[in-house]
């Protein structure tokens, strides 16, 4: 049985093809900034998106998407602040997340675009 690292990283590497085939480009997978991490940065038609993969083998304890906490979107954000500055980046900038139920033959995917938003 795969433990939770294992499944994280299927579950990234799931999120990736989908959004691949989507028309994303990824930029960075697993980008860090000292303690602070994103999942994936990739970019569509100019805009930079930051996407956090939330996976879980059912829905029972709720959507992944539940799991994804407000300390959670704060440090996203801190992160993505440190990334564009780092990489004198000036488009539009969304969070999106992309939530995975089951990870065994047919994925449930669900992309969230805009997710959350920057608050000041």
């Amino acid at each position: 049985m795969p433990n939770n690292i294992e499944k994280g990283t299927k579950g990234e590497e799931e999120a990736v093809a989908y959004l691949v085939k989507n028309g994303y480009q990824i930029i960075h997978k697993n980008w860090r900034y000292k303690h602070l991490e994103i999942d994936i940065i990739a970019s569509i038609n100019n805009t930079l998106v930051i996407v956090e993969v939330k996976c879980r083998a059912d829905d029972f304890f709720g959507n992944p998407m539940d799991f994804v906490t407000k300390s959670k979107q704060k440090n996203l954000i801190k992160a993505a602040q440190h990334y564009i500055m780092e990489n004198n980046i000036f488009w539009e900038t969304r969070f999106d997340v992309v939530s995975i139920i089951g990870h065994e033959n047919q994925p449930k995917i669900e992309h969230i675009i805009s997710a959350f938003y920057p608050t000041l």
